[in-house]
């Protein structure tokens, strides 16, 4: 029988019970057993976990600006899907402003994230919808501060 370190069958755990493993980290760093830790997966996890962050917050910005674009460039669906893209907007903004009020570092990330959202969104909305590769600008009409104020609603 081989004999495994604490950390060793931490990491085994790991592989056969993230919840488990989640538990027990947790109840070993309150109870400040660092040493028994597996710490390769805890950092991997915490690494992911601000990816994850990230992720989100570029995804929610992708939606919102494709919703702007809509309410602002296709008049032809506009009469019966205007109140449904403003309301994913206000959404969006809603759940983008609680990430960075969890976390505020990811505020500066907004400003390296715009022009890229603002491609996918417009390169998305062309695709999902089959609209023709001119219908929607190919630099944003609208700044990132235009993106969340709250007051800017295209008619």
């Amino acid at each position: 029988m081989v004999a495994h370190s604490q950390p060793q069958l931490n990491h085994l755990l790991y592989e056969q019970d993230f919840y488990l493993w989640i538990q027990t980290t947790a109840k070993l760093l309150k109870e400040h057993r660092f040493q028994e830790v597996d710490l390769e997966n805890l950092i991997e996890e915490i690494e992911s976990m601000g990816r994850s962050e990230k992720k989100e917050l570029k995804s929610r910005l992708i939606v919102l600006i494709e919703h702007l674009l809509k309410l602002i460039y296709w008049e032809a669906e506009k009469a019966y899907n205007a109140r449904g893209w403003r309301d994913t907007i206000v959404e969006q903004r809603r759940q983008i402003d609680f990430s960075l009020e969890d976390s505020p570092s990811l505020r500066p990330l907004l400003t390296d994230l715009f022009l890229d959202s603002y491609q996918k969104a417009r390169s998305d909305a062309l695709r999902k919808y089959q609209l023709p590769a001119d219908f929607f600008p190919t630099e944003p009409p609208f700044t990132l501060e235009d993106v969340f104020n709250p007051d800017y609603l295209p008619e």
